[in-house]
Protein backbone atom coordinates (compact mmCIF):
# COMPACT_ATOMS: atom_id res chain seq x y z
CA UNK A 1 0.00 0.00 0.00
CA UNK A 2 0.97 3.87 -0.94
CA UNK A 3 0.94 6.48 1.80
CA UNK A 4 3.10 9.64 2.88
CA UNK A 5 5.78 10.04 5.32
CA UNK A 6 7.21 13.55 5.86
CA UNK A 7 5.29 14.43 2.35
CA UNK A 8 7.49 11.22 0.76
CA UNK A 9 5.74 8.41 -0.97
CA UNK A 10 6.09 5.28 0.79
CA UNK A 11 5.30 1.58 -0.10
CA UNK A 12 4.41 -0.36 2.96
CA UNK A 13 3.34 -3.94 3.30
CA UNK A 14 -0.51 -4.43 4.44
CA UNK A 15 -1.30 -3.75 8.28
CA UNK A 16 1.75 -1.92 9.16
CA UNK A 17 1.99 -0.26 11.98
CA UNK A 18 3.53 3.77 12.43
CA UNK A 19 6.42 2.40 14.18
CA UNK A 20 7.03 -0.24 11.61
CA UNK A 21 6.78 2.24 8.89
CA UNK A 22 8.98 4.87 11.00
CA UNK A 23 11.70 2.00 10.78
CA UNK A 24 11.56 1.00 7.29
CA UNK A 25 11.15 4.81 6.09
CA UNK A 26 14.15 6.11 8.23
CA UNK A 27 11.76 8.82 9.10
CA UNK A 28 13.33 10.97 11.93
CA UNK A 29 11.51 10.55 15.43
CA UNK A 30 12.48 10.64 18.99
CA UNK A 31 11.11 8.56 21.25
CA UNK A 32 7.76 10.16 22.78
CA UNK A 33 7.52 12.43 20.83
CA UNK A 34 3.53 13.08 19.09
CA UNK A 35 2.75 11.75 15.95
CA UNK A 36 0.38 13.77 12.94
CA UNK A 37 -2.14 11.04 11.10
CA UNK A 38 -4.00 12.34 8.53
CA UNK A 39 -6.07 9.78 6.48
CA UNK A 40 -6.23 10.67 3.12
CA UNK A 41 -5.69 13.69 0.65
CA UNK A 42 -9.67 14.00 0.05
CA UNK A 43 -9.82 13.79 4.08
CA UNK A 44 -7.76 16.66 4.41
CA UNK A 45 -8.87 18.93 1.06
CA UNK A 46 -12.44 18.57 2.46
CA UNK A 47 -11.35 20.72 5.46
CA UNK A 48 -9.68 23.31 3.73
CA UNK A 49 -11.22 26.68 3.50
CA UNK A 50 -9.52 29.13 1.69
CA UNK A 51 -7.64 29.41 -1.85
CA UNK A 52 -4.87 31.62 -3.54
CA UNK A 53 -4.80 32.32 -6.90
CA UNK A 54 -1.65 34.05 -7.95
CA UNK A 55 -1.30 36.69 -11.07
CA UNK A 56 1.09 38.78 -12.31
CA UNK A 57 -0.18 41.44 -10.69
CA UNK A 58 -0.63 40.07 -7.46
CA UNK A 59 -2.22 36.99 -5.60
CA UNK A 60 -6.54 36.61 -4.58
CA UNK A 61 -7.49 34.76 -1.56
CA UNK A 62 -10.90 33.59 -1.27
CA UNK A 63 -12.76 31.84 0.76
CA UNK A 64 -15.47 29.21 0.68
CA UNK A 65 -19.10 30.01 1.13
CA UNK A 66 -20.36 27.72 4.29
CA UNK A 67 -24.48 27.69 3.65
CA UNK A 68 -25.89 24.57 2.59
CA UNK A 69 -27.03 25.91 -0.59
CA UNK A 70 -23.57 26.74 -1.97
CA UNK A 71 -22.44 23.16 -0.93
CA UNK A 72 -22.53 21.32 -4.68
CA UNK A 73 -20.52 24.37 -5.97
CA UNK A 74 -17.87 24.41 -3.32
CA UNK A 75 -17.41 20.44 -4.02
CA UNK A 76 -17.20 20.97 -7.65
CA UNK A 77 -14.25 23.89 -7.20
CA UNK A 78 -12.55 21.61 -5.14
CA UNK A 79 -12.58 18.74 -8.03
CA UNK A 80 -12.00 21.29 -10.83
CA UNK A 81 -10.07 24.17 -9.46
CA UNK A 82 -6.84 22.98 -10.83
CA UNK A 83 -8.39 23.29 -14.57
CA UNK A 84 -8.64 27.37 -14.05
CA UNK A 85 -4.68 27.77 -14.08
CA UNK A 86 -3.56 28.96 -17.15
CA UNK A 87 -6.88 30.30 -18.18
CA UNK A 88 -6.74 34.03 -19.17
CA UNK A 89 -8.86 36.90 -18.09
CA UNK A 90 -11.49 37.04 -20.43
CA UNK A 91 -12.94 40.18 -19.71
CA UNK A 92 -13.23 43.10 -17.17
CA UNK A 93 -15.59 45.66 -16.39
CA UNK A 94 -16.71 48.07 -13.58
CA UNK A 95 -19.04 45.46 -11.91
CA UNK A 96 -16.29 42.67 -12.45
CA UNK A 97 -13.76 40.22 -13.95
CA UNK A 98 -14.20 36.95 -15.43
CA UNK A 99 -11.33 34.32 -15.91
CA UNK A 100 -11.77 31.12 -17.94
CA UNK A 101 -12.82 29.05 -19.30
CA UNK A 102 -13.35 25.40 -18.12
CA UNK A 103 -15.72 22.48 -18.56
CA UNK A 104 -17.92 21.48 -15.77
CA UNK A 105 -21.50 19.41 -15.80
CA UNK A 106 -23.30 22.52 -14.32
CA UNK A 107 -26.65 23.32 -16.13
CA UNK A 108 -27.19 27.18 -16.38
CA UNK A 109 -30.55 29.74 -15.49
CA UNK A 110 -31.25 32.48 -16.95
CA UNK A 111 -32.24 34.42 -13.66
CA UNK A 112 -31.37 38.30 -13.00
CA UNK A 113 -29.63 38.02 -9.63
CA UNK A 114 -28.37 40.56 -7.24
CA UNK A 115 -24.65 40.48 -6.30
CA UNK A 116 -22.32 41.95 -3.39
CA UNK A 117 -18.80 43.59 -3.98
CA UNK A 118 -17.13 40.79 -2.71
CA UNK A 119 -18.80 37.70 -4.41
CA UNK A 120 -17.38 34.96 -6.54
CA UNK A 121 -19.22 33.05 -9.01
CA UNK A 122 -19.41 30.39 -11.16
CA UNK A 123 -21.29 31.41 -14.36
CA UNK A 124 -21.55 29.89 -17.33
CA UNK A 125 -21.23 32.12 -19.84
CA UNK A 126 -24.00 31.98 -23.04
CA UNK A 127 -25.22 29.43 -20.89
CA UNK A 128 -23.21 26.75 -21.87
CA UNK A 129 -21.50 24.24 -19.19
CA UNK A 130 -18.36 23.98 -21.57
CA UNK A 131 -17.93 27.94 -20.91
CA UNK A 132 -17.70 28.00 -16.99
CA UNK A 133 -16.03 31.04 -15.68
CA UNK A 134 -15.09 32.56 -12.34
CA UNK A 135 -16.31 35.98 -11.32
CA UNK A 136 -15.60 38.49 -9.57
CA UNK A 137 -17.31 41.25 -8.09
CA UNK A 138 -16.19 44.42 -7.37
CA UNK A 139 -19.58 46.48 -7.04
CA UNK A 140 -22.91 45.83 -5.83
CA UNK A 141 -24.66 45.16 -8.99
CA UNK A 142 -27.81 42.99 -10.73
CA UNK A 143 -26.42 40.73 -13.47
CA UNK A 144 -27.58 37.66 -15.85
CA UNK A 145 -24.52 35.20 -14.95
CA UNK A 146 -26.08 31.76 -16.19
CA UNK A 147 -25.00 30.68 -13.14
CA UNK A 148 -26.75 27.00 -11.68
CA UNK A 149 -29.48 26.62 -9.68
CA UNK A 150 -27.65 27.40 -6.35
CA UNK A 151 -27.00 30.08 -4.08
CA UNK A 152 -27.06 32.17 -7.46
CA UNK A 153 -23.65 30.52 -8.43
CA UNK A 154 -22.11 32.23 -5.39
CA UNK A 155 -19.44 29.64 -4.02
CA UNK A 156 -17.18 32.01 -2.11
CA UNK A 157 -16.53 35.70 -1.22
CA UNK A 158 -12.98 37.47 -1.39
CA UNK A 159 -11.57 38.26 1.55
CA UNK A 160 -7.85 39.21 -0.05
CA UNK A 161 -6.35 40.63 -3.02
CA UNK A 162 -9.52 43.18 -4.09
CA UNK A 163 -6.45 45.37 -5.43
CA UNK A 164 -5.30 43.06 -7.57
CA UNK A 165 -8.23 42.32 -9.13
CA UNK A 166 -8.80 45.94 -10.19
CA UNK A 167 -5.45 45.56 -11.97
CA UNK A 168 -6.27 42.98 -13.66
CA UNK A 169 -6.62 43.20 -17.70
CA UNK A 170 -7.13 40.80 -20.66
CA UNK A 171 -3.64 40.40 -21.07
CA UNK A 172 -3.15 38.83 -17.31
CA UNK A 173 -3.72 35.07 -16.52
CA UNK A 174 -3.96 32.42 -13.81
CA UNK A 175 -0.54 31.39 -12.87
CA UNK A 176 -1.23 29.24 -10.11
CA UNK A 177 -3.73 28.26 -7.66
CA UNK A 178 -2.53 26.62 -4.09
CA UNK A 179 -5.09 25.30 -1.19
CA UNK A 180 -4.67 27.81 1.98
CA UNK A 181 -3.57 25.49 4.83
CA UNK A 182 -5.06 26.83 8.22
CA UNK A 183 -4.81 25.11 11.59
CA UNK A 184 -8.42 24.20 11.31
CA UNK A 185 -7.75 22.31 8.13
CA UNK A 186 -4.94 19.84 9.84
CA UNK A 187 -6.81 19.53 13.34
CA UNK A 188 -10.38 18.78 11.44
CA UNK A 189 -8.49 15.76 9.47
CA UNK A 190 -6.11 14.52 11.68
CA UNK A 191 -6.53 11.40 13.79
CA UNK A 192 -5.40 10.70 16.85
CA UNK A 193 -2.78 7.82 17.05
CA UNK A 194 0.06 5.88 18.81
CA UNK A 195 2.89 4.13 17.12
CA UNK A 196 0.93 0.83 17.30
CA UNK A 197 -2.18 2.24 15.46
CA UNK A 198 -2.35 0.52 11.67
CA UNK A 199 -1.95 2.32 8.55
CA UNK A 200 -4.28 2.23 5.57
CA UNK A 201 -3.37 3.01 1.85
CA UNK A 202 -3.27 6.91 1.52
CA UNK A 203 -2.95 7.37 4.85
CA UNK A 204 -0.16 10.91 5.49
CA UNK A 205 1.97 10.74 8.20
CA UNK A 206 3.84 13.47 9.88
CA UNK A 207 6.94 12.68 12.70
CA UNK A 208 9.01 15.89 13.01
CA UNK A 209 9.52 19.40 12.04
CA UNK A 210 12.27 20.86 9.57
CA UNK A 211 13.30 24.14 9.92
CA UNK A 212 15.34 26.12 7.50
CA UNK A 213 16.94 29.19 9.45
CA UNK A 214 17.05 33.21 8.29
CA UNK A 215 20.73 33.96 7.40
CA UNK A 216 19.88 37.42 8.13
CA UNK A 217 19.22 36.70 12.15
CA UNK A 218 23.02 35.08 12.53
CA UNK A 219 22.91 35.86 16.27
CA UNK A 220 19.37 34.14 17.13
CA UNK A 221 19.70 31.64 14.72
CA UNK A 222 22.68 30.71 16.97
CA UNK A 223 19.47 31.06 20.38
CA UNK A 224 17.31 28.87 18.14
CA UNK A 225 20.27 26.30 17.71
CA UNK A 226 20.79 26.11 21.54
CA UNK A 227 17.29 25.18 21.97
CA UNK A 228 16.81 22.51 19.48
CA UNK A 229 20.44 20.84 20.27
CA UNK A 230 19.18 17.57 21.23
CA UNK A 231 16.68 17.01 18.39
CA UNK A 232 13.73 17.78 19.94
CA UNK A 233 11.43 20.36 21.91
CA UNK A 234 8.91 20.64 24.79
CA UNK A 235 5.66 23.03 24.41
CA UNK A 236 5.50 25.15 27.00
CA UNK A 237 2.59 27.32 25.63
CA UNK A 238 0.26 26.90 23.11
CA UNK A 239 -3.04 29.04 21.27
CA UNK A 240 -4.84 29.24 18.01
CA UNK A 241 -2.21 31.91 16.84
CA UNK A 242 1.31 30.47 18.07
CA UNK A 243 2.84 27.31 19.80
CA UNK A 244 5.80 28.83 22.42
CA UNK A 245 8.89 27.36 23.93
CA UNK A 246 9.96 29.25 26.96
CA UNK A 247 13.21 26.83 28.73
CA UNK A 248 15.49 30.13 27.08
CA UNK A 249 13.28 32.66 28.29
CA UNK A 250 16.20 35.69 29.57
CA UNK A 251 18.68 35.07 27.18
CA UNK A 252 18.31 38.02 25.08
CA UNK A 253 19.48 38.64 21.43
CA UNK A 254 19.92 41.72 19.54
CA UNK A 255 17.07 42.99 17.04
CA UNK A 256 18.18 41.18 13.95
CA UNK A 257 15.30 40.50 10.87
CA UNK A 258 12.04 42.06 11.74
CA UNK A 259 9.67 40.68 9.03
CA UNK A 260 6.01 39.66 8.81
CA UNK A 261 5.21 36.72 11.26
CA UNK A 262 2.93 34.77 8.87
CA UNK A 263 1.89 31.08 9.81
CA UNK A 264 5.12 28.88 9.85
CA UNK A 265 7.36 31.82 10.94
CA UNK A 266 9.97 31.09 13.90
CA UNK A 267 10.35 34.46 15.91
CA UNK A 268 12.36 34.80 18.97
CA UNK A 269 11.37 37.80 21.72
CA UNK A 270 14.11 40.05 21.59
CA UNK A 271 13.02 42.95 24.09
CA UNK A 272 10.38 43.27 26.67
CA UNK A 273 8.49 40.69 29.00
CA UNK A 274 9.40 37.06 27.73
CA UNK A 275 12.81 37.78 26.32
CA UNK A 276 14.50 34.73 24.66
CA UNK A 277 10.98 33.22 24.55
CA UNK A 278 10.87 30.87 20.85
CA UNK A 279 7.63 31.20 19.01
CA UNK A 280 5.94 29.27 16.14
CA UNK A 281 2.95 31.03 14.36
CA UNK A 282 0.10 28.75 13.41
CA UNK A 283 -1.52 31.88 11.57
CA UNK A 284 -0.30 35.35 10.58
CA UNK A 285 0.52 38.25 12.76
CA UNK A 286 1.58 41.34 11.81
CA UNK A 287 5.57 42.35 11.52
CA UNK A 288 6.40 43.30 15.43
CA UNK A 289 9.75 45.15 16.43
CA UNK A 290 9.75 42.80 19.55
CA UNK A 291 9.85 39.84 17.25
CA UNK A 292 12.83 38.39 15.51
CA UNK A 293 12.80 36.17 12.62
CA UNK A 294 14.64 33.78 12.91
CA UNK A 295 13.53 30.54 10.95
CA UNK A 296 10.85 28.92 8.63
CA UNK A 297 8.71 25.52 9.15
CA UNK A 298 9.42 24.09 5.85
CA UNK A 299 7.86 20.45 6.98
CA UNK A 300 5.98 19.09 9.99
CA UNK A 301 3.33 22.34 10.37
CA UNK A 302 0.84 19.53 11.19
CA UNK A 303 2.54 18.62 13.97
CA UNK A 304 2.63 21.93 15.78
CA UNK A 305 -1.14 22.74 14.46
CA UNK A 306 -2.08 19.34 16.98
CA UNK A 307 0.87 19.81 19.57
CA UNK A 308 -0.41 20.42 23.37
CA UNK A 309 0.80 21.74 26.19
CA UNK A 310 4.20 19.64 27.58
CA UNK A 311 4.02 17.66 24.31
CA UNK A 312 7.81 16.51 22.98
CA UNK A 313 8.05 17.26 19.09
CA UNK A 314 11.39 16.02 16.64
CA UNK A 315 12.69 18.84 15.15
CA UNK A 316 15.96 19.09 12.80
CA UNK A 317 17.08 22.34 10.97
CA UNK A 318 18.28 23.04 7.52
CA UNK A 319 21.36 23.55 7.80
CA UNK A 320 22.61 22.25 11.14
CA UNK A 321 23.96 23.84 13.67
CA UNK A 322 27.98 24.06 13.63
CA UNK A 323 29.38 23.69 16.49
CA UNK A 324 32.91 22.18 17.44
CA UNK A 325 33.38 23.06 20.94
CA UNK A 326 34.38 19.76 22.93
CA UNK A 327 35.73 17.95 19.65
CA UNK A 328 39.20 17.64 19.39
CA UNK A 329 41.03 19.43 16.81
CA UNK A 330 41.18 16.01 14.82
CA UNK A 331 37.40 15.37 15.23
CA UNK A 332 36.75 18.70 14.60
CA UNK A 333 38.72 18.40 11.05
CA UNK A 334 37.18 15.30 10.10
CA UNK A 335 33.52 16.48 10.85
CA UNK A 336 34.04 20.13 8.79
CA UNK A 337 35.79 18.15 5.69
CA UNK A 338 32.69 16.50 5.20
CA UNK A 339 30.20 19.62 5.28
CA UNK A 340 33.23 21.50 3.87
CA UNK A 341 33.85 24.15 5.64
CA UNK A 342 37.89 25.12 6.14
CA UNK A 343 39.12 24.20 9.22
CA UNK A 344 42.14 26.53 10.86
CA UNK A 345 43.84 25.71 13.88
CA UNK A 346 44.51 27.75 16.87
CA UNK A 347 46.03 27.52 20.67
CA UNK A 348 47.09 23.80 21.09
CA UNK A 349 46.86 21.96 17.62
CA UNK A 350 47.86 18.56 18.29
CA UNK A 351 45.19 16.30 17.21
CA UNK A 352 44.24 15.27 21.03
CA UNK A 353 43.64 18.85 21.85
CA UNK A 354 39.94 19.76 22.93
CA UNK A 355 38.44 22.96 21.55
CA UNK A 356 36.74 25.81 23.48
CA UNK A 357 36.27 28.63 21.35
CA UNK A 358 35.70 28.78 17.29
CA UNK A 359 35.67 32.32 15.29
CA UNK A 360 32.82 32.96 13.82
CA UNK A 361 30.96 32.26 17.32
CA UNK A 362 27.55 31.67 14.74
CA UNK A 363 26.85 28.97 12.70
CA UNK A 364 25.51 31.06 9.59
CA UNK A 365 28.40 33.12 9.73
CA UNK A 366 30.64 30.42 9.32
CA UNK A 367 28.13 29.01 6.61
CA UNK A 368 28.16 32.48 4.71
CA UNK A 369 32.81 32.45 4.96
CA UNK A 370 32.91 29.05 4.45
CA UNK A 371 35.45 28.74 7.33
CA UNK A 372 36.29 28.46 10.98
CA UNK A 373 39.12 28.70 13.23
CA UNK A 374 38.98 26.44 16.32
CA UNK A 375 40.47 27.51 19.89
CA UNK A 376 42.44 24.41 21.74
CA UNK A 377 43.62 23.66 25.19
CA UNK A 378 45.22 20.68 26.86
CA UNK A 379 42.37 18.05 28.03
CA UNK A 380 44.03 18.55 31.33
CA UNK A 381 43.31 22.35 31.72
CA UNK A 382 39.79 22.22 31.07
CA UNK A 383 37.63 21.93 34.46
CA UNK A 384 34.49 19.36 34.44
CA UNK A 385 31.94 20.93 36.68
CA UNK A 386 28.77 19.14 38.25
CA UNK A 387 26.04 21.61 38.53
CA UNK A 388 23.08 21.61 41.52
CA UNK A 389 19.71 22.79 39.11
CA UNK A 390 17.50 20.44 40.07
CA UNK A 391 14.63 21.97 41.61
CA UNK A 392 15.25 20.93 45.68
CA UNK A 393 18.76 22.13 44.98
CA UNK A 394 20.26 26.15 43.49
CA UNK A 395 17.72 26.45 40.33
CA UNK A 396 17.99 29.88 40.08
CA UNK A 397 21.39 30.42 40.96
CA UNK A 398 22.46 27.63 38.73
CA UNK A 399 20.82 29.06 35.85
CA UNK A 400 22.31 31.81 36.58
CA UNK A 401 25.54 30.09 36.73
CA UNK A 402 24.76 28.79 33.35
CA UNK A 403 23.76 31.87 31.63
CA UNK A 404 27.38 33.89 33.15
CA UNK A 405 29.77 31.20 31.74
CA UNK A 406 28.02 30.42 28.30
CA UNK A 407 27.15 26.91 29.42
CA UNK A 408 22.94 27.46 28.72
CA UNK A 409 23.75 27.53 25.27
CA UNK A 410 27.60 25.98 24.37
CA UNK A 411 29.22 22.68 25.59
CA UNK A 412 32.01 24.48 26.50
CA UNK A 413 31.92 27.69 29.03
CA UNK A 414 33.98 30.00 30.37
CA UNK A 415 34.62 32.00 33.30
CA UNK A 416 37.19 34.82 34.05
CA UNK A 417 39.64 35.49 36.60
CA UNK A 418 38.60 38.93 39.01
CA UNK A 419 40.92 37.87 41.85
CA UNK A 420 43.29 35.55 42.28
CA UNK A 421 45.48 35.88 45.79
CA UNK A 422 48.49 33.81 45.94
CA UNK A 423 48.76 31.41 49.02
CA UNK A 424 45.11 32.63 49.82
CA UNK A 425 43.52 28.70 48.33
CA UNK A 426 40.40 30.50 46.43
CA UNK A 427 39.68 32.30 43.14
CA UNK A 428 37.19 34.51 42.11
CA UNK A 429 35.00 35.10 38.84
CA UNK A 430 33.42 37.81 37.37
CA UNK A 431 29.90 38.16 37.47
CA UNK A 432 27.35 40.38 36.73
CA UNK A 433 25.38 42.08 39.44
CA UNK A 434 21.97 43.10 36.85
CA UNK A 435 21.78 39.80 35.81
CA UNK A 436 22.12 38.44 39.65
CA UNK A 437 19.66 40.53 40.67
CA UNK A 438 17.02 39.06 42.52
CA UNK A 439 19.09 35.88 43.80
CA UNK A 440 18.08 34.66 47.18
CA UNK A 441 19.38 32.52 49.02
CA UNK A 442 19.69 28.78 48.22
CA UNK A 443 21.22 26.04 48.79
CA UNK A 444 23.24 27.72 51.72
CA UNK A 445 26.06 25.53 53.43
CA UNK A 446 25.45 24.23 56.10
CA UNK A 447 28.79 24.07 58.70
CA UNK A 448 31.78 23.69 55.51
CA UNK A 449 32.19 24.30 52.45
CA UNK A 450 34.23 21.62 50.87
CA UNK A 451 36.82 22.00 48.00
CA UNK A 452 35.93 23.00 45.03
CA UNK A 453 32.80 23.93 45.39
CA UNK A 454 31.02 26.80 43.50
CA UNK A 455 29.59 29.58 45.12
CA UNK A 456 27.72 32.09 44.25
CA UNK A 457 26.97 35.33 46.70
CA UNK A 458 23.54 36.09 46.81
CA UNK A 459 21.37 39.50 47.42
CA UNK A 460 22.28 39.59 51.09
CA UNK A 461 25.23 41.19 50.21
CA UNK A 462 26.22 43.82 47.54
CA UNK A 463 28.93 41.90 45.75
CA UNK A 464 25.63 39.56 44.59
CA UNK A 465 26.53 37.71 41.46
CA UNK A 466 30.30 36.94 42.49
CA UNK A 467 31.28 33.51 41.06
CA UNK A 468 34.07 32.04 43.73
CA UNK A 469 35.55 28.10 44.00
CA UNK A 470 38.12 27.25 47.59
CA UNK A 471 40.89 24.83 46.84
CA UNK A 472 40.28 23.51 50.28
CA UNK A 473 37.36 22.88 52.82
CA UNK A 474 36.33 26.34 54.74
CA UNK A 475 33.69 26.17 57.65
CA UNK A 476 33.36 29.78 58.31
CA UNK A 477 33.24 31.47 55.13
CA UNK A 478 32.61 30.52 51.24
CA UNK A 479 33.86 30.52 47.94
CA UNK A 480 33.57 34.30 47.63
CA UNK A 481 34.79 34.86 50.82
CA UNK A 482 31.01 35.57 52.18
CA UNK A 483 29.43 34.62 55.43
CA UNK A 484 27.36 31.24 54.43
CA UNK A 485 23.74 32.72 54.85
CA UNK A 486 25.07 35.32 51.90
CA UNK A 487 26.44 31.90 49.34
CA UNK A 488 24.85 29.98 47.62
CA UNK A 489 26.25 26.86 46.13
CA UNK A 490 25.66 25.62 42.38
CA UNK A 491 27.95 23.48 41.84
CA UNK A 492 31.38 21.50 42.30
CA UNK A 493 34.44 21.63 40.09
CA UNK A 494 35.39 17.44 39.62
CA UNK A 495 38.38 17.32 38.17
CA UNK A 496 42.07 18.74 39.43
CA UNK A 497 42.03 22.26 41.68
CA UNK A 498 46.09 22.53 40.56
CA UNK A 499 45.27 24.32 37.61
CA UNK A 500 43.29 26.56 38.76
CA UNK A 501 45.94 27.63 41.66
CA UNK A 502 47.85 28.73 39.01
CA UNK A 503 45.60 31.22 37.05
CA UNK A 504 46.04 34.99 37.75
CA UNK A 505 43.75 37.75 37.15
CA UNK A 506 41.83 38.32 33.66
CA UNK A 507 43.01 34.49 32.76
CA UNK A 508 39.99 32.54 32.06
CA UNK A 509 38.87 29.28 32.85
CA UNK A 510 37.23 27.01 30.26
CA UNK A 511 34.43 24.47 31.96
CA UNK A 512 32.56 21.66 30.60
CA UNK A 513 29.17 20.44 32.63
CA UNK A 514 29.24 16.33 33.57
CA UNK A 515 25.91 15.30 34.02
Amino acid sequence: MLVKINGDDVELSEGSTIKEAIDFSNAPYDDGSIICLIKGKKEFEKNINKYRLKTPKGSIIIEMNDNDEAQPLVELWKKQYKDFIDTSIRWTSSNEVAVGPITTNLEPTMEENRYKDEDVILSLSGFSNESTHIIFTKEDHSAVYGVPDYNKGIFAKIVGGRRTIRLLDSSDNIITIEPVIERSSVTDSASVSDLNSVLEEGNQLFTYVLIKPNEDSPQSCEHLFSLIENGNISVDYESNSFVGFYSLQGLGKPSEDLTTRKRGTVTIRNDGKGIGKVYIYREDRVKSSNHTNVATVEKGMELLDIAKFNNKITIKSNPERIMTLSMTQKEAEDYLKTIGVEHKKTGVVEDDALIVEQIPEFSIDIIKKGSVETKGINEEDLALVKIYDKADEAPRSSWYFKKITGLVKKPIGVLKIHFAFPGMKMSIFEGDAKEAKGLIPENTPGVCVEAGKIGVTNMAKKNVGLIGVRFESNDEFGPTSEPFNATNIVGKILTDLNHLEKLKENELLYIKRVN
